[in-house]
This record gives structure tokens, sequence and C-alpha cells, in this order.
């Protein structure tokens, strides 16, 4: 999928290099001129947007502001002032970087690609829990204890994510059912019981640790 650009600035000229430049780069480029026409644009949720500061009307700082109301991509400053107190109201505005005009067009694709990467890393980072020396990765719906990876259907990872991220907290089969295969699932709550039975069984082979503990008359929780 093309990455999505949004150039904002009122120098027709600019605009024109600048949609050339990342269209020949593969970019999906948006234009606008003046703060209005970028609140539009925003709609199309770019993945970057590069943002004159000396805009007639409301100005590039102001209008920052509000895209940081839709927007979390990185906004770049394009811009002519480098004082100190300028570059802070900037960032305070939400700005992630200023590009200083006039400026090398390779250097700014580089500075978009730079930003991007750095975006995409932080969409990818991996929300990790640790339990001693088990390590689950809700992201990317991985288990492994001491290294030692614990392959699970789809299910069994659902039933041990509800467990664990509420860990502690008692859930009936009823409950586990109705959470994990959802109100149009066609089985039972019986069929909990071959599943726990199951992820113990892997876990076991693993570990001594007994992380899935039954709360007899009641039903199962985390023992972390």
């Amino acid at each position: 999928m093309n990455e999505k650009i949004l150039i904002v600035d009122d120098e027709k000229g600019v605009t024109d290099m600048l949609r050339s430049y990342f269209e020949r780069a593969s970019f999906l480029v948006y234009t606008a001129y003046n703060a209005r026409d970028a609140l539009k644009q925003a709609e199309h949720k770019p993945d970057i947007v590069l943002l004159d500061i000396n805009m007639p009307g409301m100005d590039g700082l102001t209008l920052c502001e509000r895209l940081r109301g839709h927007l979390s991509c990185p906004i770049l400053f394009l811009t002519a002032r480098i004082e100190t107190a300028d570059k802070i109201r900037g960032f305070q505005a939400g700005a992630d970087d200023y590009i200083v005009k006039p400026f090398d067009i390779e250097e700014l694709g580089a500075r978009v690609a730079a930003h991007l990467r750095r975006e995409v890393r932080r969409q990818e980072q991996s929300v990790l829990r640790f339990f001693g020396d088990m390590v689950i990765d809700y992201s990317r719906r991985e288990l492994s204890v001491g290294e030692k990876p614990v392959a699970l259907s789809r299910k069994e990872f659902d039933i041990v994510e509800l467990l664990s991220v509420n860990a502690g907290q008692v859930f009936d089969r009823e409950r586990i059912y109705e959470l994990v295969w959802g109100p149009e699932g066609d089985g039972s709550s019986d069929t909990i019981m071959e599943h726990v039975r199951k992820i113990r069984g892997k876990l076991a082979a693993v570990s001594r640790h007994g992380y899935i503990e039954t709360v007899w008359g009641v039903g199962y929780k985390w023992n972390g």
C-alpha cells in the first residue's frame, strides 16, 4: 500500500515540486494551500504531514494544533524561521521535526523516510507481559517459557490471553465461553474444560508452575 503524505504550503511552486518528488517515490500525495483545505485533506488520514508555518490566515502552528486533534502521524514543519522560541512553540503545538527553507529535496526525502520507519517501529512494538519465566506477546500471539516457544491453537491462546490479562480474576466456564467464542458460538461451555486441559499439558511440558488455577465450584483464574 502506498504511503500517504499531506503537503500544506501556500507557495504553489513549492507544493508542486514536493508533489512531483513524492509521487515519483510512489507516495499518494494530498496537497493544500491553506488551513481550511488542509483540515479537509486530513480526512484521508495521511501517514505524514509536511506543513509550512508562514501561511495567511491560520498559521502553521495553529493548524498543527488542530491537526493533532485528528492525526497521530508525524508532522514536519517547513519554515524559514530558526529562532529557538519558534521551535519550542512548534514542538509544543505537536510538531515532530523542522525542515528549514531552503532545503535539499533529497535530505527532505530522507527525513520523511526516517520518520515513517520510526512510526512503523512504534506501531509494531509488541505488547508483552512477563510471568516469571513466561513471556506472552499479545501482538504476535506468541507464548514462551524459558525461551521455549509453546504452540497454542487460536482458541487456546484466546483463553490464555483472557485469563492472563485479568490475572487473579476468576472466570466461570460459561463466561470464558461467551468471551472467547462470542454469542454466535454453537458449542457449549464444556469445551472450556478440554481446552484448559490441553493448555495445561503444553505448559507442563516446559514448566512446573501451574499458570491456570482451578477455583473449585467457581471457575479458573490466572496464577502468574
